[in-house]
């Protein structure tokens, strides 16, 4: 599915600036959202955003990496936008 335009939550963003692996770790995350690998989420959400793939609702994924910290991945239903954050962020 599209990811639409990308966006990155302030904080995300500097972390990104200043932190290689971050980066790195964040780019990857994304790949996954877009092929459908919706990270470290219980099987009930797993299958929530299936129907929401099929359906055209929102998509929402969560990834963690070692030391790294937890970032979550938004779809807009309309998959105009994509935003990436903190949980603490939203």
């Amino acid at each position: 599915f599209s990811l639409g335009q990308l966006v990155f939550t302030r904080g995300v963003n500097d972390k990104v600036a200043e932190n290689e692996d971050f980066s790195k770790f964040v780019l990857n995350s994304l790949q996954r959202h877009a092929n459908g690998d919706w990270g470290d989420l219980c099987s009930d959400d797993k299958k929530e955003n299936e129907y929401s793939l099929n359906k055209h609702l929102r998509l929402f994924s969560a990834y963690e990496h070692g030391t790294l910290p937890k970032i979550w991945i938004i779809t807009e239903a309309d998959r105009s936008v994509t935003t990436v954050l903190f949980p603490d962020e939203y």
